[in-house]
């Protein structure tokens, strides 16, 4: 395993050797370590506690049990509402502050991985911010385009029945109307008697 990208600002490597062991089989598919830093007391620190960055989380990494095992606590970006760092004199706290749980800070971080953090941490909740945002017009598209196709699916079905049977209706019309006007014609012409075209008027308008 090679820990050397992720020991420049003074890591321990040894802590950093242990916690890319650990995080090996909890990594999704695609999630990538892009920086890990280390905590450091005034004095001898054993057992330091770590914050873990990844291109989709951040890890809050605490040692217990005699470094047996390890408390994690993990928030994907979009679950933080912000981060910030103090610097004291000895170190740094580091505090995130998730959207929906209380404020949790490591402290005793060196100063110049801090600000290393903070500002890796911050470009990546601001491109989470940004893909967030793209996704809410995508949506938003999608959203009014379906509606649209919607409104025009239900109108025309409305629409169409009417006009062909309005034209159904005319069609009938104009045929029995000729009939009527031929029976008539033929009964002018004396062509038939009155009982034949009588009969034959009541046969048509019954038909109505």
């Amino acid at each position: 395993m090679n820990i050397d990208r992720y020991i420049n600002e003074d890591q321990d490597p040894k802590t950093v050797e242990r916690i890319l062991g650990k995080l090996q089989d909890m990594l999704d598919s695609g999630e990538l370590v892009t920086y890990i830093a280390v905590q450091k007391k005034p004095a001898v620190t054993l057992l330091p506690d770590c914050i873990v960055l990844t291109n989709k989380r951040i890890f809050l990494c605490e040692a217990t049990n005699l470094g047996l095992s390890t408390n994690f606590e993990i928030f994907n970006w979009a679950d933080l509402k912000t981060i910030t760092f103090k610097e004291e004199f000895f170190g740094a706290k580091f505090t995130i502050v998730p959207t929906d749980n209380e404020n949790l800070t490591v402290d005793y971080i060196p100063k110049v991985q801090a600000r290393k953090l903070y500002q890796l941490a911050k470009e990546a909740m601001e491109k989470q911010q940004s893909q967030s945002q793209v996704n809410d017009k995508i949506s938003a598209v999608i959203e009014d385009r379906e509606l649209n196709d919607y409104q025009s699916f239900k109108l025309q079905p409305e629409e169409e029945p009417v006009i062909k049977e309005d034209l159904i209706k005319v069609e009938e019309e104009d045929e029995l109307t000729l009939k009527l006007k031929k029976l008539k014609t033929l009964f002018d012409k004396q062509l038939i008697t009155k009982d034949e075209y009588e009969s034959k008027k009541l046969e048509l308008l019954s038909q109505l």
